[in-house]
């Protein structure tokens, strides 16, 4: 066996590739028959002749694909004789998912960021570069710290990417990484902002807030954050911390802050605004946030502040808008959705757009209707238990407390009866007495609920007269939902382990980097025409990998050869329209000398 170089005209260009090809008789006379091929295939990658030379170029966006054939002469053939039967792989490593996050990483400009915002001392790695390690493996495959030094880092193609090698990479070094990472916090919200105007042409006059929770596992003594509170992971018996996130209208993520995990989401705002007008200035910006946020005082501070807010307000409201509610003349949107311009009670400045979807009419009815269903079959329960002739319920403050549960159980149903529970004489022993439960159902409000089923009101002080823009704007709240339901679930936020407080920051702030490197994938995605789902190409991703073929000679010697495999045609087409090619030309690692002397070192 031998390898041999081929070498193909198209269009008047000249493209070259190998094969690793045997002898065989035939019929005809000796033939060469084709065992593999190794290097570039052609037909997918025809332009770039791109080697593991190319990839800083390739990752810095400092080479094109035609850059790759200036300049370059065809090497001259290389002849060996193989021996087929001892041809083996050796060294196989993930390289895609890896090569796909430190382009990522490099795009955003995070490289620089870090090697210049941390002071160099006398650490063998540069702390940028174990930085981009922990985000990468968060990015890619989230676990410990003890995981990523132990196993992930080892089974990576990092190694030949960063030059890093494995065992320059340990638990400690990631964690010291960690503590070095967390002061550029403040100026890596600044950075993001300048990188995100600069590729993205984005704009930051509109930012959507909202907050969520994560828990630990364990006391956390030692962390005066971590408390008890309203749990959004329903964890009510873990301690947790709160986390207020804000994102531009197309889901990038600019800014989060931390907060006590007893904090009410109200109380976060005045903080969270005052802290994005001393990082990004006074400019009159549009506040989007959930009903959840909303207070008198929160708005009242907005206006002071000379900025503008659009909100989603208490259902009870809806009440002041019951005429308009039942009238017609409603904006009919593509989704079904419904919309009405209305204006503020009292002769306010707001705005108040009401809204009605198809979806949740029926989901809140269903939700109605089965807590009524369930409510009644716990008082009717009750009254049977009250004229019981053995065990009956007689104690006045044990059925007023088991009555406050059902109120707490099921709000829905609740809030459409009355409840009175009174006492009577037994008839069959006039010493004691017995307790009566009676229900009302109040018709009035059941026919109120009925009519706003689906509905939800809107408030804002913008000058805005199309209630759809509106609408749109306070609905791009789903992307900050997105970002909290990515992170927790594809780059595992929760739970936490780390029980110092600064660790813990840390361990959000690297949830946060590999949450602003799936957004970039994504606009990255929808700018080449491929969607916007960036989970599915890393899964394809994650089939590319990095082997070295070794190819005994017959002369003793050990031709290795460092590869990637070669990406099914439609994760080729992908690559091509992202403009990141993959190697195709093999790198030679070793050529190991004569066999014997081979045997002699290892003797």
């Amino acid at each position: 066996m031998h390898l041999k170089r081929h070498s193909k005209k198209i269009n008047g260009e000249r493209y070259e590739y190998w094969s690793l090809v045997k002898s065989v008789r035939t019929e005809r006379g000796p033939r060469h028959r084709t065992v593999a091929f190794i290097g570039k295939e052609p037909g997918l990658d025809r332009k770039a002749r791109v080697g593991w030379e190319h990839i800083g170029a390739i990752l810095d966006r400092r080479a094109r694909q035609e850059d790759f054939l200036e300049g370059e002469q065809p090497d001259p053939p290389e002849w060996a004789t193989v021996d087929v039967s001892r041809v083996r792989v050796e060294r196989l490593r993930d390289f895609g998912t890896s090569y796909l996050g430190l382009a990522l990483w490099r795009r955003l400009g995070l490289d620089a960021f870090f090697e210049e915002a941390i002071e160099p001392g006398r650490e063998d790695i540069a702390w940028s570069v174990m930085v981009c390690i922990l985000t990468l493996a968060r990015f890619c495959a989230p676990s410990s710290e003890l995981q990523i030094a132990d196993f992930w880092y080892g089974k990576t193609a990092l190694d030949d990417l960063l030059g890093v090698p494995a065992d320059k990479v340990n638990d400690d070094r990631l964690y010291r990484a960690l503590d070095a990472a967390l002061p550029c916090r403040e100026n890596l919200f600044k950075h993001l902002q300048a990188r995100y105007a600069q590729l993205f042409k984005t704009e930051f006059d509109i930012l959507l807030y909202d907050i969520t929770s994560t828990y630990f596992e364990g006391q956390m003594i030692s962390n005066e954050q971590a408390k008890r509170g309203y749990s959004r992971d329903s964890r009510p018996d873990c301690v947790q911390v709160c986390i207020g996130l804000v994102v531009t209208p197309d889901g990038l993520p600019l800014a989060y802050e931390i907060f006590d995990g007893n904090r009410t989401d109200v109380t976060t705002v005045q903080d969270i605004i005052k802290t994005m007008r001393e990082k990004y200035g006074q400019e009159r910006r549009v506040w989007v946030m959930d009903r959840g946020m909303v207070s008198e005082e929160n708005l009242k501070e907005l206006r002071e502040w000379n900025a503008s807010y659009l909100v989603g307000t208490p259902k009870a409201m809806l009440k002041k808008f019951e005429q308009e509610l039942l009238a017609k003349n409603w904006t009919q949107m593509d989704n079904g959705v419904e919309v009405k311009l209305c204006q503020g009670p009292d002769d306010s400045q707001e705005t108040f757009v009401l809204c009605r979807a198809p979806g949740r009419i029926e989901k809140e009815k269903a939700i109605r209707e089965r807590q009524v269903k369930k409510f009644e079959d716990e008082i009717k329960q009750m009254q049977k238990q009250c004229g019981a002739d053995k065990r009956a319920l007689r104690d006045r403050s044990k059925a007023e407390r088991r009555v406050g549960r059902l109120l707490e159980r099921y709000p829905a149903a609740t809030r459409l009866y009355e409840i009175e529970i009174g006492e009577q004489s037994d008839a069959s022993d006039p010493q004691k007495t017995r307790l009566s439960v009676e229900l009302r159902r109040r018709d009035e409000l059941t026919e109120w609920a009925e009519a706003a089923d689906g509905c939800y009101l809107l408030r804002t002080n913008l000058q805005e007269t199309d209630p759809a823009r509106l609408w749109k704007i306070y609905i791009g709240l789903t992307q900050v939902e997105f970002s909290f339901r990515v992170t927790k679930t594809d780059f595992l936020l929760r739970p936490i382990y780390h029980h110092h407080a600064d660790r813990t920051q840390a361990h959000i702030m690297v949830c946060f980097l590999a949450l602003v490197m799936w957004r970039a994938l994504e606009k990255w995605m929808e700018a080449s025409g491929l969607g916007d789902c960036p989970r599915k190409l890393l899964e394809e991703m994650a089939e590319v990998r990095s082997m070295d073929v070794v190819l005994p000679a017959r002369s003793g010697q050990e031709l290795r050869l460092r590869v990637v495999s070669r990406p099914e045609e439609r994760l080729a087409l992908l690559l091509d329209r992202l403009g990141l090619p993959l190697p195709n030309r093999p790198k030679t690692i070793l050529n190991v000398g004569p066999k014997n002397a081979l045997e002699k070192a290892k003797n």
